[in-house]
């Protein structure tokens, strides 16, 4: 069990809750899941702030779904092979876009709304 320290106010003992300061980068989707824990996982969202994990998390959120939307995107890439990119730059940029939108939403249900 974890021992608090409180400091006396008035007539009242008030916990000293103190965060560590870590400067963190935290990217796209670990904003996105912060914003969902935030709005619709409220127990969770506090439960991992007041352990001070929450940035952790957010971070580890944020590196599993980049690396998992290149991962998606070379395998589709695999089976729907991309035009010339000199013959229609066009039309390969299309194309490859449509590619990483499909693996952005996979992984979006799968690690930030879950």
């Amino acid at each position: 069990m974890m021992e608090l320290a409180y400091t006396m106010q008035g007539d009242y003992l008030i916990p000293d809750l103190v965060l560590p300061e870590e400067e963190m980068h935290i990217g796209k989707y670990g904003m996105l899941r912060k914003a969902y824990l935030k709005n619709h996982r409220k127990g969770t969202y506090a439960s991992l702030m007041m352990s001070g994990k929450l940035n952790g998390h957010l971070k580890e959120i944020d590196r599993i779904s980049k690396e998992r939307i290149e991962m998606i995107t070379a395998k589709l890439l695999e089976y729907n092979p991309a035009p010339g990119k000199t013959i229609d730059p066009m039309g390969w940029a299309g194309h490859m876009n449509n590619l990483r939108h499909s693996a952005e939403e996979s992984v979006l249900t799968e690690l930030v709304y879950n």
